[in-house]
């Protein structure tokens, strides 16, 4: 009886370890959401605020009693935010697409094709993850500038439809097919496109699907080149249109107007992400095994 009353108080001090552990991790978890979100709540706070309203706060005021949409009014008419969103929209379209195309080609010539220094190519391909992107920036730009690419889009498209890390990604998940699946469709005669096409793509469709949203994404964030390679207007994205913004449109001051500017170009991405979070973090496990 005494062993017995021993184990259930073991069992019972366990159990409010464990239950103290988890509240303090939640606890954290929380606090951390907080300051992780709290910027994106203060940004579209103040986009809702008047320009008269923020500018007569002495001392900044985590809620507003008056909203008003008459920002986001601005930010539309102001400055052409539709066509920047426009452009931005079908620039990450086309290059994500583009990108999907080539990197599925690309990684299963390396998961299932054979051909003489295969390894070697895979490996110096590899090793281009080790050089930043900041250095093949002026490459890229005499290229496109030679090819009298600038200001279209597919001198913005073209440097960006290949991705070292999405291709090894899309090898590692199609090298978890079973190879018997391939002998079998060559047995039958089926051609390699038909065997990516009808099976790899099919089984491997959590990974096609984050690649695709992480690339959607990094397009409507890129920055850099589309700054450098276009300095018209009518092919500005979003993230270049934001300094426009800043420079011409509403002024500096007006930060009201600019937080309701960003509001509307970050939405659809968070939008994205949520409803695809499952799929990422799916597609993103799946790469990470091996077997």
């Amino acid at each position: 009886m005494k062993h017995t009353s021993d184990l259930a108080a073991t069992g019972r001090s366990a159990r409010r370890r464990s239950g103290a552990v988890r509240a303090v991790t939640y606890l954290g978890l929380s606090i951390w959401a907080v300051v992780v979100l709290f910027p994106f709540y203060w940004m579209v706070l103040t986009s809702l605020k008047s320009y008269a309203a923020y500018n007569a706060e002495y001392t900044p005021s985590f809620f507003t009693l008056s909203p008003t949409l008459e920002n986001y009014a601005e930010a539309f008419t102001a400055v052409p935010l539709g066509r920047y969103l426009l452009n931005t929209l079908i620039f990450s379209v086309l290059t994500t697409a583009a990108m999907v195309v080539v990197s599925t080609l690309a990684a299963y010539a390396f998961a299932r094709l054979s051909f003489r220094g295969k390894d070697l190519l895979f490996g110096l391909f590899l090793s281009m993850m080790m050089i930043p992107s900041e250095l093949v920036v002026i490459t890229n730009f005499v290229t496109i500038t030679n090819l009298d690419l600038r200001n279209s889009f597919p001198g913005l498209i073209l440097p960006s439809i290949t991705s070292v890390f999405y291709i090894y990604l899309l090898k590692e998940s199609f090298e978890q097919v079973p190879n018997e699946l391939y002998k079998a469709a060559k047995v039958d005669g089926t051609s390699d496109l038909k065997y990516l096409w009808k099976v790899m793509v099919p089984i491997c469709r959590p990974t096609l699907v984050t690649i695709t949203i992480l690339k959607l994404i990094e397009c409507w964030n890129s920055y850099v080149w589309p700054r450098l390679i276009t300095d018209d207007a009518a092919y500005f994205l979003v993230s270049n249109g934001i300094q426009e913004i800043r420079e011409n449109g509403f002024g500096r001051e007006n930060i009201p107007a600019m937080m309701a500017a960003v509001v509307v170009i970050s939405v659809p991405l968070i939008l994205l992400f949520l409803a695809f979070r499952k799929k990422i973090m799916e597609g993103v496990s799946r790469g990470g095994m091996k077997g």
